[in-house]
């Protein structure tokens, strides 16, 4: 006998169906634009397996244009090189350019699409990042200062942790399960510091779902750990490990961007912990098994779609 009762039975559980997963960081991809004069010339670098599901993968161009110049794709030249051994699609195109940019391969792709798009023009360079809640911006091309890349990239970290809303019921539960205790927070921000170091380094090809399925689960999991009265000692390293699923959604972004949304996570926490201080044992019963409802609907959602 292990001596861990219905704990160990509900941990095991769930640390089982995790294990048909497979990982996935964040669907990326990268942008090459050189402009010259009133043209621009622009390479796209994606892992084929974000446009496996297309008929025409060059069609994916038509996801990203110049604003100022909608019209740029019908005298457009395309050259499609699919290299096997890289997994990659290089594609360039020519245009005309303007100072706004919009980019949309989440809706040819999948939701959580990232693209980061590097421009240069001459001396000059700027850099952007195109997602869901970002899908325009605006290319300056003159070197940021450091206090201007900071906070431009501490705001897109901030935004989208705001915007990430399984995100934040899993703050909501932690909130929950321990609202005096400092300590079970700091090892939840401490395990999503690990999976940003390690999470770039990851040399597989990696599945799309994988990462918000896990982060479902993790929040019908504190559910459970709430339901059976774990102590903050005990909810501290188990908040660490789920960390890790949620520190992938950041990783392979700057610092900044990082900081960013460790600040609002923090701001989270601490806003609903007062909050939960005056809740009745009955309240947070309530509130765990709507969390726990919650994350495995996300979680079958996720699988089945």
């Amino acid at each position: 006998m292990c001596g861990c009762g219905d704990k160990g039975v509900w941990r095991s559980s769930f640390l089982f169906l995790t294990l048909p997963l497979g990982a996935h960081v964040v669907s990326m991809s990268t942008g090459e634009l050189r402009v010259d004069g009133p043209l621009a010339k622009y390479e796209l670098r994606i892992p084929m397996i974000e446009i496996a599901q297309m008929a025409d993968p060059s069609s994916i161009l038509n996801y990203i244009t110049s604003m100022e110049d909608s019209e740029h794709l019908q005298s457009a030249r395309t050259r499609t090189v699919l290299t096997s051994a890289a997994r990659r699609m290089n594609s360039r195109i020519w245009f005309r350019t303007g100072w706004a940019s919009s980019c949309r391969f989440f809706e040819a792709t999948v939701p959580n699409h990232v693209h980061w798009l590097h421009a240069t023009r001459g001396a000059n360079s700027d850099q952007e990042v195109f997602d869901q809640a970002f899908p325009r911006s605006e290319l300056r091309f003159r070197p940021p200062s450091r206090t201007e890349t900071f906070w431009r990239q501490f705001g897109l970290g901030f935004a989208r942790a705001a915007m990430n809303w399984i995100g934040l019921l899993f703050l909501v539960g932690l909130a929950i399960a321990a609202p005096r205790a400092a300590l079970p927070l700091l090892c939840f921000l401490g395990g999503e510091a690990a999976a940003i170091l390690i999470g770039p380094k990851i040399p597989w090809p990696l599945a799309p779902r994988f990462l918000e399925s896990a982060m479902a689960l993790t929040v019908a999991y504190l559910a459970v750990e709430i339901l059976m009265a774990s102590d903050a000692r005990n909810l501290s390293w188990i908040v660490a490990v789920l960390g890790v699923f949620h520190g992938l959604f950041v990783a392979g972004f700057p610092l900044p961007y990082s900081v960013g949304t460790g600040i609002w996570q923090i701001a989270v926490v601490a806003a609903l912990g007062f909050g939960a201080r005056y809740l009745s044992a009955l309240w947070r019963k309530g509130i765990a098994w709507g969390l726990l409802a919650a994350g495995l609907g996300a979680f079958a959602l996720r699988v089945l779609r």
